[in-house]
C-alpha cells in the first residue's frame, strides 16, 4: 500500500513537471540547446583555459566568451559561404517565368498521361493529375514567393531574440562547472542527489556522442553530395549538398526533401536546356548521387550514430520519430532521438524497478556492464 502510494505521488509530480515544461517549452528549448552547445564547446573552453601570456592567464569568463566568438566565426564563415549562393539562386527563382517552364515541359507531360490513359490508370475525359499540379502551380507560384519573401521580417526578428537568448545561456553554462546539475538538483530530494549526477553525466555523454555524430553525419555527406555533383557537372553543387545535409537530420523525410531541393535547383539554374537531351539526364545524375547518399547515409552513418550514440534498436528508434512526428510535427521528428535519450536514462535512474523500464534500458546496462 506504501509503494502504490509513493507510485501515485511519483506520478502525479512527473505529470505536473512534464505539463510546466511543455507549457514553458519555448524556454526550456533555449535552455537545452545552450546547455548542448556547452557541452559541444568545451574542447574550446578547456584549449582557451590553457593559454598563459606572460603573468596573464585566461580566466573561465574570458575562456567561455572566446568559445562563444569561435562559435559566431564558424556560423559567420558558413553564412558568408552560402548567403551569395543563396541570394543569387533566390534571384534566380524569382524571375523565372513559371508558366514558361511548364510549357517546356506540356510535350513529356502530355506523353506520360497519353501512357496512363493507354494503361487505363486515368480517365480520358477528366484532368490528369499532371496538369491539374500544372495549372496550381502556375497559379500560385507568385504569390509563393512573394509570401516567402514577406516573412523573412518576422522570421530575422525570431531568430535575433533566439540568438541573443542562446549567447547569453550558453556563455554561462560555460563560465560555471555544474550549473544545469545545480540548478536541477534544487528540485529533488538530499538522497536522490547522487542518483540525479549520475543520471545528468550519463545524458551529458549520450548526448555529446550522439551531436557530436550528427555533425559528422552533415559534413559527410556535404562533401560525398558536392563531390558526386560535381564530378557529374551539376552547377551550385555545393549549395545542394549543404541544404541536402542540413534536412538530412530530419529522420525520414530529410532526404526526400533535399533531392527535391537538389533537382529543383537544377532545372531552375538551366532552363535554357532541351528536356530530352539535356535536362532530364541532369536530373538523372542528380537522382543517382541522392541514391548514393541515402544508401551510405542508411547503411553505414545513421547505425554508426544510433548504435553507438543512443544505443537503442533500430524499431525503436522508428516508433519513437512516429510519435515525434505525431507531437509536434518535422520538430518533433528532429528532437525525438536526443528527447528519447534523456528520458532513458532518467527512467534507468529513477525507475528501474518497473519491468518496462529494464526492458528499454537493457542497452543501456550492456554498455555500462562492458
Amino acid at each position: 500500500m506504501k509503494n502504490s502510494g509513493r507510485y501515485i505521488i511519483l506520478f502525479v509530480t512527473l505529470t505536473i513537471a512534464g505539463s510546466v515544461i511543455w507549457y514553458l517549452r519555448s524556454i526550456v528549448g533555449y535552455l537545452l540547446i545552450s546547455w548542448v552547445l556547452s557541452l559541444l564547446g568545451q574542447p574550446f573552453f578547456r584549449l582557451y583555459k590553457k593559454i598563459k601570456i606572460g603573468k596573464f592567464r585566461i580566466n573561465r569568463n574570458i575562456a567561455a566568451g572566446m568559445t562563444i566568438l569561435s562559435f559566431l566565426i564558424i556560423i559567420s564563415l558558413i553564412i558568408a559561404l552560402f548567403v551569395p549562393m543563396i541570394l543569387t539562386q533566390a534571384r534566380t527563382i524569382s524571375e523565372v517565368d513559371f508558366t514558361a517552364v511548364w510549357q517546356s515541359l506540356e510535350e513529356p507531360i502530355a506523353q506520360t498521361n497519353q501512357r496512363m490513359i493507354d494503361a487505363g490508370l486515368l480517365d480520358p475525359n477528366k484532368a490528369s493529375p499532371l496538369e491539374s499540379l500544372q495549372t496550381e502551380v502556375t497559379d500560385q507560384a507568385g504569390s509563393m514567393i512573394s509570401n516567402v519573401f514577406g516573412s523573412v521580417l518576422s522570421i530575422t526578428s525570431s531568430l535575433i531574440i533566439g540568438l541573443f537568448s542562446l549567447v547569453f545561456m550558453t556563455f554561462f553554462f560555460l563560465r560555471e562547472d555544474g550549473l544545469m546539475q545545480n540548478f536541477l538538483a534544487a528540485f529533488v530530494p538530499n538522497e536522490l542527489e547522487q542518483k540525479l549526477f549520475k543520471a545528468l553525466d550519463d545524458i551529458q555523454n549520450l548526448l555529446t556522442r550522439y551531436f557530436v555524430g550528427v555533425f559528422g553525419q552533415i559534413t559527410i555527406v556535404t562533401l560525398v553530395v558536392t563531390l558526386g555533383l560535381s564530378i557529374l557537372g551539376v552547377e551550385n553543387a555545393l549549395l545542394i549538398a549543404f541544404f541536402a545535409a542540413l534536412v538530412n537530420v530530419i529522420p525520414y523525410l530529410g532526404p526526400l526533401i533535399g533531392a527535391t531541393f537538389g533537382v529543383f535547383i537544377a532545372i531552375t539554374s538551366n532552363l535554357e536546356m532541351d528536356f530530352y537531351t539535356q535536362m532530364l539526364p541532369m536530373i538523372g545524375k542528380v537522382m543517382i548521387v541522392f541514391a548514393f547518399m541515402q544508401m551510405l547515409d542508411n547503411f553505414v552513418l545513421q547505425p554508426v550514430i544510433f548504435s553507438t550514440s543512443v544505443k537503442a534498436h533500430p524499431l525503436e528508434i522508428f516508433i519513437i520519430i512516429l510519435i515525434g512526428a505525431q507531437i509536434y510535427d518535422i520538430i518533433g521528428m528532429v528532437l525525438a532521438i536526443p528527447t528519447y535519450t534523456v528520458i532513458r536514462v532518467i527512467a534507468q535512474t529513477f525507475l528501474i524497478q518497473f519491468k518496462v523500464v529494464q526492458r528499454m534500458t537493457k542497452r543501456l546496462n550492456k554498455d555500462e556492464a562492458n
